[in-house]
């Protein structure tokens, strides 16, 4: 017999189409850029954006199935074509605008895009992939970027809303895919459903208590789940309002946050140590802060409201771990099992530890819903992440504490933590692997005070020199996202080894740790 789906005949139109017509005039976006006038759109206005844009995509030629790119900052526009992609059943693949050269070519190869939405400054970026796409459209930046020739404006992509037609889909459909750094050579695809966006919401609001009258602020990237899943889909849900920054700003935020009256939001730890630096005002609105680890010595009442320990992925959408916002957490808590998922803590046997050990964190959910649908065009690395009981590897190593609390260990597989961007060693090790002169390549994290860690590349080499030493920088820019490249070329002789003739990695660590 089959369960009963709490999604089932929905899809995300239908959360919006429903908040505009329960809350037409309640504000649902607060725009609050650094260099222009701040904006609002209340849900019956969103929704009539939306819907424009999504007309607009549909006279382009653009159908259910097909793939657009969107390479932009935070922004409204990103919101409006995101959501017009969804009316439509249009495939959104968002990207870091931090990207570089190599990784957009791959993207957009990869995920077979047909057209593209790109903010104005990053339109060189695109022409030097050499892609071949149906049209590009350009969101106007700052700068006042001069459209090249054949570009189209956003402004163009509008078309008339209120007659737009468009067909239910089944809450299975795709929605969404966000590349995301792998063990492998190249990052993957992965892809969310129209369940999996409700599902982000829906859990959210819960988690965090949220309801109408509450607003998020959010500054980290609309091209991550931080954001976009953690933060707006809970609001999209809820009903609230979101105060959506271009990026994170120590002299903005407590403004900005007043201004608005927030009561809660995400903050990362980069975040969180510039703030401690100032004053706290003491009318601020804020309940809580979502961040990786809750009970920060003492930062609860230093800025008075609850810092909750969460832990999640692109793969779980939502939090797969998470520590209510009202009752106390152990120091340095990532929170609790999140009941609407199963966990684990197994061995390198698969069984499980006893409580206090370290060992691999496993998580279950329903595919396409509570957990991500598959890794685009990826059916070998989908198919490696889950066992044949459905428990998804994280890759992640943990240990539970007391009132069953969870604390972060490491990572099992080989990355890093580069302020709130996950990163494969393999992906650099593969770029410096091509530059001539080069044997062999290991990157290792080096302990950073504000990013968590930063990438140094070890390298053993017939002829070290400084030349080789700056090639490798150079083609790590020119193929990887900045917070990639490494900040540190070590030369070495020889690697030190481990068991299967493995490079021992910590031990490049206490040396990289040495030379900071």
């Amino acid at each position: 017999m089959t369960a009963l789906d709490p999604y089932a005949d929905k899809d995300v139109h239908w959360l919006l189409r429903a908040q505009a017509e329960k809350r037409p005039d309640a504000i649902f976006l607060a725009w609050e850029p650094f260099d222009a006038a701040p904006r609002e759109w209340s849900y019956g206005a969103f929704y009539a954006e939306v819907r424009a844009v999504a007309a607009g995509l549909r006279d382009k030629g653009l159908n259910k199935g097909d793939v657009l790119l969107l390479h932009a900052n935070n922004g409204p526009e990103f919101l409006f074509t995101w959501y017009a992609c969804a009316l439509l059943g249009i495939v959104v693949v968002t990207t870091n605008p931090r990207a570089a050269v190599g990784e957009m070519a791959y993207f957009i190869t990869h995920c077979r895009a047909r057209a593209a939405i790109v903010e104005s400054g990053y339109l060189g970026l695109i022409a030097e992939t050499g892609a071949r796409l149906d049209w590009i459209a350009a969101i106007p930046d700052a700068a006042g970027t001069v459209l090249p020739e054949g570009i189209l404006p956003f402004s163009a992509i509008t078309g008339d809303g209120a007659a737009l037609k468009t067909e239910p889909l089944d809450p299975m459909t795709p929605v969404s895919v966000q590349y995301t750094s792998g063990t492998t050579s190249r990052p993957k695809g992965v892809v969310w459903t129209h369940a999996n966006v409700l599902w982000g919401g829906h859990i959210g609001a819960a988690h965090n208590q949220i309801g109408p009258d509450d607003c998020a602020l959010v500054f980290t990237p609309l091209c991550h789940t931080n954001a976009m899943s953690w933060g707006h889909f809970c609001v999209a849900w809820s009903g609230g309002k979101m105060v959506l920054q271009p990026r994170f700003s120590a002299s903005r935020f407590w403004p900005v946050a007043l201004k608005h009256g927030c009561t809660w939001g995400n903050v990362i730890p980069f975040a969180i140590q510039a703030l401690v630096t100032q004053d706290v005002p003491p009318e601020h609105r804020f309940r809580h802060w979502v961040a990786g680890a809750a009970n920060l010595g003492g930062l609860d009442a230093r800025f008075n409201l609850s810092i909750v320990g969460a832990w999640g992925m692109t793969e779980t959408v939502t939090h797969g771990t998470w520590g209510p916002p009202h009752l106390p957490a152990p120091l340095h808590s990532m929170g609790m099992p999140a009941p609407e998922y199963e966990l684990k803590i197994v061995g390198e046997n698969g069984e499980p530890v006893a409580k206090g050990e370290t060992g691999l964190l496993k998580i279950r959910g329903k595919r396409g819903r509570a957990l991500f649908l598959e890794y685009l065009d990826n059916p070998e690395a989908t198919a490696a992440s889950f066992d044949a009981e459905g428990w998804f590897d994280t890759g992640d190593r943990v240990y539970q504490v007391a009132d069953g609390h969870l604390r972060f260990a490491d990572r099992a597989k080989d990355m890093l933590k580069v302020g709130a961007e996950n990163v494969a060693a393999s992906e650099i090790e593969s770029v410096i692997a091509g530059v001539p002169g080069v044997g062999e390549a290991a990157i290792v994290g080096r302990p950073h005070p504000m990013l968590d860690e930063v990438p140094v590349a070890f390298i053993r080499a017939a002829a070290p020199s400084d030349a080789l030493a700056a090639a490798i920088i150079e083609a790590c820019r020119q193929n990887l996202s900045d917070f990639k490249v490494p900040v540190d070329v070590i030369f070495m002789d020889e690697f030190p080894r481990a068991e299967l003739n493995k490079v021992a990695k910590k031990e490049l660590r206490e040396i990289a740790k040495a030379r900071a």
